[in-house]
């Protein structure tokens, strides 16, 4: 069994791994332990949270919104900070280590699949407003972007009753990752890695 700690943002990535993830990885021999970093996401406290676990893990990596993450310098790219973050670790730690950068945010997931949006926030007029929403970016929840009135969290508070702890991993459980991996190329890239890391012998 290969040991896998995921270092997440906060309590809705938190459950999202355990509600949607845990039992999908656990069944291809990975098992996930989610640690919320507890917001307030930058460079230098990611390094110092991922050195702490490290040594009782297989692997590591992370799942982090782009939009909202600290100190971010202009015209900065999801894999221009991931490469960031991998390289701010002591070389000898890397080789168990791959971060990853959701775009723009963990609510992005939820446009997956605007008719359960709405069947979970129990509105029926979600269904086509996220559907229009989605529209505006090609059909891709990853890039409905990150301003403070454009991200999909913000989007989702000012037109649904959306709660984040709750909603938010009740909405992605329902939806299934075969839906999510279908619409959002980033994570199914991301989760793809983690599914190989039992391959010959946890080697990727």
């Amino acid at each position: 069994m290969v040991r896998l700690a995921v270092s997440v943002e906060g309590l809705t990535e938190e459950r999202f791994v355990e509600l949607v993830l845990y039992d999908h990885l656990l069944g291809l021999g990975i098992h996930v332990t989610p640690i919320s970093i507890g917001g307030n996401v930058s460079i230098p406290r990611i390094c110092h949270n991922i050195e702490k676990l490290i040594h009782g893990f297989d692997f590591v990596t992370t799942f982090y919104d782009f939009y909202g993450f600290k100190n971010k310098d202009q015209g900065e790219t999801k894999h221009g900070l991931e490469a960031k973050i991998r390289n701010a670790l002591p070389e000898r730690l890397r080789g168990k280590f791959f971060p990853y950068i959701q775009m723009y945010e963990f609510e992005g997931l939820l446009f997956s699949c605007p008719a359960i949006m709405s069947t979970i926030l129990q509105d029926e007029e979600v269904e086509a407003w996220a559907g229009g929403v989605l529209r505006q970016f090609g059909g891709n929840p990853e890039d409905i972007n990150d301003s403070p009135q454009t991200a999909p969290s913000k989007r989702l508070e000012r037109q649904t009753s959306y709660r984040k702890t709750t909603h938010g991993p009740d909405i992605t459980k329902q939806i299934g990752l075969d839906k999510i991996r279908s619409t959002c190329s980033g994570f199914n890239d991301w989760l793809s890695k983690i599914e190989c890391l039992n391959d010959n012998n946890g080697n990727r």
